[in-house]
């Protein structure tokens, strides 16, 4: 059996031709894009910022870490909440519990 016209002409030839480059030219462009979406995160930096409350939170945990500590004291309160001398006056701990968060949320008490 034969076929007649294959080949035949050659404008077909260059037709595909020019087809296969610009499958091969897209292709590379692809990949070229590719290429720079997986590179683009790597030059990204990242940042960290804190809010107001977090930063005001770090210089009271700074403070109070750098305050002076009355060891004298501190033993002496153990010894009695130990041997259960040490009272504990409710009003009077109602008050300053109040005052303190007052302090902290900005209420009068």
């Amino acid at each position: 059996m034969s076929v007649n016209n294959v080949n035949s002409g050659g404008t077909k030839t260059i037709i595909d031709n020019q087809k296969l480059n610009q499958q091969q030219t897209a292709g590379n462009n692809a990949a070229q894009a590719e290429t720079q979406k997986v590179a683009s995160p790597a030059a990204r930096h990242d940042s960290v910022s804190l809010t107001q409350s977090a930063q005001q939170l770090v210089q009271v945990q700074r403070k109070g870490s750098e305050a002076p500590v009355n060891q004298e004291k501190i033993d002496k309160l153990k010894k009695a909440i130990q041997s259960g001398q040490y009272n504990i006056n409710p009003e009077t701990l109602a008050r300053k519990i109040s005052t303190l968060e007052a302090e902290i949320f900005g209420n009068k008490a």
